[in-house]
């Protein structure tokens, strides 16, 4: 009798047991069809606002504060709070006074002189990657050490590739910057560079001021390829300058290459520095026959006495953009704003939608 009951009892149990295996496979089943048509993500659906504003951070350093400011405001963002204490011997230690953990970083600063501002951006790079941001992005409008991009002559440094280093070390995830010396210097970089160009601001300008025969020029043989731009778009032809040096900021010789006789000549270039070049060619151009003559650069280094020379200059309009701060007026001088290029281009970098349609 007991092993009847010891029999009844095993199959009693094994029933049990396959009936419970058979009720998952059962449940499973009904699950795995229930997702198949569930949206491929269930991330919940926020604003583009609070997505935003909770995910990517603008900062800027000391020097770069008067563009930045305009930049936020055409992003529709605050600029995050920062600050730079100064020891008693000048060394400096930037600090972010917000949270920056997880959040897309874009650091704008330009570094034209003193070399301070360069030194301010490699330590607010650093800090961010110990405060754990999630990609830090240098956005600098102006790329000091440019013209330093190769070898022209013996012993002597590629200071733009120097520069590149010292940005990779620090740990940016990417660059934003506007108008390089050299368009190579993009190949010194093993990250993203997203080189703008001053050409889809310069453009809509030049053709509303109706002049009526316009010639491009070049004020010397490197920059050819740049003032092609402009004469591509605006369908005019080329002159070029043709210039001897025996140093840097000195300029021998001078000689004009085309026909810029009752033409409304502009001179394209990507800096001005002394003003020397500018200036000089300004004057060739006239004594040339030219009806006037123009001059559109993305970065105002004017180094010096330059203001003072481009107004004792045969220039009727000086464009210059604001990548570098203009801290004396002239009455030559139009500044044309490229702060709506660079929000919307780092809108686009956070989205990773494609930045082509901010070109011409």
């Amino acid at each position: 009798m007991s092993i009847i009951h010891c029999q009844l009892s095993i199959d009693f149990i094994n029933n049990l047991v396959i009936s419970f295996y058979l009720k998952c496979v059962e449940i499973t089943l009904f699950t795995s069809v229930f997702f198949l048509f569930l949206p491929a993500t269930m991330e919940p659906h926020l604003p583009k606002s609070w997505h935003m504003k909770q995910n990517i951070k603008l900062f800027t350093g000391n020097e770069s504060r008067y563009l930045s400011e305009n930049i936020a405001l055409n992003a529709g963002m605050a600029l995050g709070k920062s600050s730079c204490p100064r020891f008693a011997d000048g060394e400096f230690e930037p600090c972010y006074e917000e949270t920056i953990r997880g959040c897309y970083t874009f650091i704008i600063q330009s570094t034209f002189a003193p070399s301070d501002n360069l030194l301010e951006l490699l330590l607010m790079i650093d800090a961010a990657k110990r405060a754990s941001a999630y990609k830090v992005i240098a956005v600098m409008p102006y790329f000091g050490f440019a013209r330093q991009d190769r070898k022209d002559r013996p012993r002597v440094s590629i200071g733009a590739k120097l520069i590149a280093d010292m940005l990779s070390v620090a740990g940016i995830d990417r660059l934003i910057t506007m108008d390089l010396h050299a368009d190579q210097i993009q190949g010194f970089f093993n990250v993203p560079v997203d080189h703008l160009s001053a050409v889809a601001m310069f453009i809509p300008h030049i053709k509303q001021m109706g002049l009526e025969d316009i010639v491009i020029a070049s004020p010397d043989t490197g920059g050819t390829k740049r003032a092609n731009v402009f004469a591509k778009h605006l369908g005019t032809d080329m002159v070029i300058c043709h210039k001897t040096r025996s140093k840097a900021n000195a300029i021998d010789t001078m000689t004009l290459i085309g026909e810029v006789e009752d033409k409304d000549v502009i001179i394209i270039d990507d800096i001005i520095d002394t003003g020397g070049t500018i200036a000089k060619a300004a004057d060739l151009m006239k004594s040339k026959g030219a009806r006037s003559v123009r001059a559109c650069a993305t970065h105002a280094v004017l180094s010096g006495s330059a203001i003072e020379r481009l107004e004792a200059s045969s220039l009727d309009e000086v464009l210059l953009t604001d990548t570098i701060p203009l801290h004396t007026t002239s009455k030559k001088i139009t500044v044309l704003t490229c702060a709506p290029l660079f929000a919307d281009v780092i809108q686009k970098v956070f989205e990773n939608k494609s930045i082509s349609s901010s070109f011409i």
